[in-house]
């Protein structure tokens, strides 16, 4: 099979409506049902929502205070959009962080499962998020295990990337397989 990926030269916002436009496609391709969306406002996942009505989104923000204090991120405003379209929002801890970072944070090192966030971001922050979000939504039992899904990430706003990807549960990591890159930002 012969497959291209479509590069972007920066990361960021500005390649969202591409990677939707992109993702789209492919999911129309391969008869994908579940796509998996990094969001932590709420705003990707309702353009991805406009753009794919079909679709079982899932949209995954950060869970309170990443950035600090007890706030989330959600902007209410899209979140009430798609709680009228009956998309769940998932608000978790990080899978590829989690109680780890909070140890390296206190008492310095690092554990295996920053390595591996470590590895995976050699190719892009998005490419990253997308396999932590799937294994976030898997986790939570909002996708299945057996199927491949779509999920979109990116580096600080909107989409830059976006993988077809067979995602498994944090405590079966290694069988979850990165079948595609749709789209990713050159490093």
């Amino acid at each position: 099979m012969e497959k291209k990926i479509n590069y972007f030269e920066n990361p960021g916002s500005e390649n969202t409506e591409k990677v939707i436009e992109l993702v789209k496609e492919r999911k129309e391709e391969l008869g994908i049902e579940n796509i998996v969306v990094a969001s932590v406002t709420g705003k990707s996942s309702v353009e991805v929502s406009n753009s794919m009505p079909d679709a079982n989104i899932i949209s995954i923000t950060h869970h309170a205070g990443f950035r600090g204090e007890d706030e989330l991120e959600l902007q209410q405003e899209y979140v009430d959009k798609l709680k009228q379209k009956g998309i769940p929002i998932y608000v978790g801890s990080h899978s590829l962080s989690g109680v780890g970072r909070g140890i390296s944070n206190k008492f310095g090192g690092i554990t295996p499962v920053e390595i591996i966030a470590g590895t995976l971001r050699l190719f892009s922050q998005g490419v990253k998020v997308c396999v932590e979000i799937s294994i976030m939504a898997a986790d939570a039992g909002l996708i299945p295990t057996d199927k491949e899904v779509i999920a979109l990430g990116g580096t600080a706003e909107g989409v830059d990337t976006a993988m077809v990807l067979k995602p498994a549960h944090m405590g079966n990591f290694f069988d979850l397989r990165i079948n595609e890159i749709i789209a990713m930002p050159r490093p």
